[in-house]
């Protein structure tokens, strides 16, 4: 004769183990203990970009020059089919056609162009995550601390932000980013630089002061680089009530592209300013 209470714990039992197996087959480490809120590095407030929107201000040339200069470049260690991709792309920003989607108001900026803006960041760090938020954009970033792994290859495409998951490493957040947008949609700066859809990208984040943040950035991306790119960024934490504003490119686009793929600057009457 069947005893219900036996069987019901023998249900329980089975249901368990099979959760078990679930959890361990998406990455989470049996017995992982998130750290206490109070554990966590203070992020509050609002921050900025401490240099100008170079992505690679290490290799830029001529030293301290502006992305939007025409000219200014920099030295990724791009294959030959990349390092003249990246020709090309210069000669349209010379030419004021370069598919910029800052300048453009278009697409987000995506990862990792969303941590090279000029304008205030937002860094909402709990135990499970960070939450990146931006004020040009906007832009958020999700990164998952809770012992998960990547979705597999079924279950993921490329998306502006990527997918990030990481870890702590003491003081030190890890997290690695994949499946990024390809050629032309990973844009890093308005000098022409950009990614395939290769690219992995492993940030290491850390307060190297009360007040500042720095981030190291390790790409390697198959297609493109010869070997791994690493760049460094600093982020400064800004005056007590400083306010993120909500910033929509597309309300106020100043920066049409015309039929030829001319990137137009407008005044404030829609009158184009640009001399042929």
């Amino acid at each position: 004769m069947n005893q219900p209470g036996i069987a019901s714990l023998s249900s329980l039992a089975a249901a368990a183990a099979l959760l078990a197996l679930a959890v361990a087959a998406h990455g989470q480490p049996s017995g992982t203990a998130l750290p206490d809120h109070d554990q966590l590095p203070d992020w509050s407030g609002v921050w900025q970009m401490t240099s100008n929107t170079v992505f690679d201000q290490a290799t830029v040339e001529p030293p301290g020059g502006s992305s939007n200069t025409p000219g200014t470049r920099e030295y990724p260690p791009y294959n030959d089919e990349w390092e003249a991709k990246y020709a090309t792309n210069r000669e349209l920003v010379r030419q004021g056609r370069f598919p910029d989607p800052i300048t453009t108001c278009g697409t987000p900026t995506g990862f990792p162009r969303m941590m090279n803006l000029p304008g205030a960041y937002e860094f909402v760090l709990r135990p499970e995550g960070l939450w990146i938020l931006t004020e040009d954009g906007p832009n958020i970033m999700r990164i998952a601390t809770d012992g998960r792994e990547h979705p597999g290859p079924n279950d993921r495409w490329p998306t502006f932000s990527g997918e990030s998951v990481g870890y702590w490493d003491d003081d030190t957040l890890v997290f690695e980013t994949i499946s990024l947008k390809g050629d032309g949609d990973t844009i890093l700066d308005r000098t022409g630089l950009v990614l395939s859809e290769q690219a992995r990208i492993v940030t290491r984040m850390r307060s190297i002061e009360p007040d500042l943040i720095e981030a190291r950035f390790t790409i390697e991306d198959s297609e493109a680089l010869v070997e791994p790119w690493n760049v460094v960024k600093q982020y400064r934490r800004l005056e007590p009530g400083t306010r993120m504003f909500e910033f929509a490119c597309a309300e106020n686009n100043r920066n049409p592209v015309d039929a030829s793929g001319r990137t137009l600057t407008l005044d404030a009457e829609g009158n184009v300013l640009d001399q042929q």
